[in-house]
């Protein structure tokens, strides 16, 4: 696959996306993530291809470029498996001086047999990189030629980070599948209820509550994408019966395509909170279209949702008419929303960058007329959000923790490199303990007392005691 303009085009103008370019309504938008020069707004090409790619955990990852691009490999993301850990091993050509002189086609030949006779993965993917594009090295030759000397599926993935945004790199990953992998494998046999999850990542291990409810059911996850996925599973996807997007707008141009290229049609649903994840399960019985499907659904709606009143009982007495400020991106931005007023919590704020049209107006129903949108929010900017709002708690991502703890404000990690899984209903019983521990640890009734040499200033006694 060879980037050029018109697949750069072509990706960011997908039919079933709200961020399309060629659209003119105002509520469609153009985009308005593209990168500029010199900036890669929360992620490069290269970044989102790996983001959307790596889950496949019996597949070899080679990232042909400076050794920095492939980063902490094993700790850097949360998808987590149930079996392989090939694709947590950090695979690089550590492309040097010289070789960006005389060229490194010969070097990532030779780094892939390397990997192949000693690993044996199921597949290798290799990454292009800024600096490898710039040279010209041809990944596309060199991966045919170990493929048909060593009989192994080599994939090359042309997302070099200056081509675009995170999203975008996130796209090219799936054109990469849809080249290369789906459709390649025929499944042992079929059912009628065959779906795929698409721009699942398993992160946390979430899927892992949710796949056994799809399994009460009768409903069989064919493949996912790519969520503790084994490549041939992958390479089955094209006899599903149904794409459930998963809160993600990252991969719309692969259920768009094999809608067009397999007649599979797809919904896009979320996991997370008690009405999302009935609405989701709810929708797939609809979709499938098999009446008793839909009584099991219900069957199965009263049961988890009895059982959840339940054990959610004391977290919602002690979380209820708390404020959150939620600082995060695309479709957590209003997802998270839905499961916070699950636990009787109040959102007063969100953010709405990387979100699409569609996900604003959400956010805009869930919030109501007092809920604040930040499109942008530096650490200053959140911090008077919060002390405007008389917020409890900020729910954001890693980068956001040291701000609030240095403002001594409650946080919780939502982001990717979480350890606790808040999908299905088993999450949201997991997310209200962790927010009611961030909310009531005694740790912050400590730090917010003045300090003893503050004290000093009005107590001549402690005054002679400190000194």
């Amino acid at each position: 696959m060879k980037i050029t303009k018109g697949k750069i085009a072509e990706l960011l103008d997908q039919p079933g996306c709200e961020h399309n370019h060629k659209k003119e309504s105002q509520k469609n938008k153009a985009c308005k993530q593209q990168a500029q020069p010199g900036a890669a707004q929360g992620g490069c090409a290269f970044d989102g291809a790996s983001i959307a790619l790596v889950p496949i955990t019996d597949a070899a990852h080679l990232v042909h470029g400076p050794i920095a691009c492939a980063g902490n490999s094993w700790g850097s993301r949360g998808s987590l498996s149930s079996g392989p850990t090939t694709y947590k091993m950090g695979f690089t050509t550590d492309v040097s001086e010289n070789d960006v002189i005389f060229g490194g086609e010969k070097k990532l030949y030779k780094a892939i047999v390397e990997v192949v006779k000693r690993y044996k993965p199921a597949a290798v993917f290799v990454y292009s990189t800024c600096v490898t594009a710039l040279i010209g090295d041809d990944i596309d030759v060199v991966c045919e030629a170990v493929a048909n000397k060593y009989k192994i599926p080599v994939i090359p993935v042309n997302s070099p980070g200056f081509v675009g945004s995170k999203n975008l790199g996130n796209r090219l990953g799936g054109e990469a599948l849809l080249e290369y992998v789906v459709g390649t494998k025929e499944p042992e046999y079929t059912t009628p209820y065959d779906i795929n999850l698409i721009g699942e990542y398993n992160v946390a291990g979430e899927m892992w509550g949710v796949l056994p409810l799809f399994e009460r059911l009768g409903i069989r996850v064919l493949a996912k994408i790519t969520g503790d996925a084994r490549f041939a599973e992958v390479c089955q996807a094209h006899r599903a019966k149904l794409n459930v997007m998963i809160c993600s707008k990252a991969l719309i141009n692969m259920a768009q395509k094999m809608k067009e290229k397999y007649n599979i049609p797809y919904i896009e649903e979320s996991f997370y909170g008690i009405a999302d994840m009935n609405r989701c399960l709810r929708n797939v019985a609809a979709s499938l279209g098999d009446a008793q499907l839909q009584e099991r659904v219900e069957r199965l709606i009263a049961d988890e949702t009895a059982k959840l009143d339940i054990v959610l009982a004391p977290y919602r007495e002690r979380l209820k008419g708390k404020k959150m400020v939620l600082y995060t991106g695309g479709v957590k931005s209003w997802s998270i929303i839905s499961a916070a007023q699950d636990l009787g919590m109040e959102v007063v704020a969100t953010s709405t960058k990387k979100s699409t049209e569609e996900d604003i107006a959400r956010i805009k129903t869930l919030l109501g007329a007092d809920g604040i949108m930040l499109e942008k929010g530096s650490a200053a900017e959140i911090l008077k959000v919060v002390e405007r709002t008389g917020a409890d708690l900020l729910v954001a991502g890693g980068r956001n923790q040291y701000t609030a703890l240095k403002a001594k404000i409650p946080f919780l990690d939502i982001n990717q490199e979480r350890h606790h899984p808040y999908a299905g209903y088993v999450g949201l019983v997991e997310m209200a303990r962790e927010l009611d521990e961030a909310l009531h640890s005694p740790i912050w009734e400590q730090v917010r007392k003045p300090a003893p040499w503050d004290l000093a200033h009005h107590n001549p006694t402690l005054a002679h005691y400190i000194h």
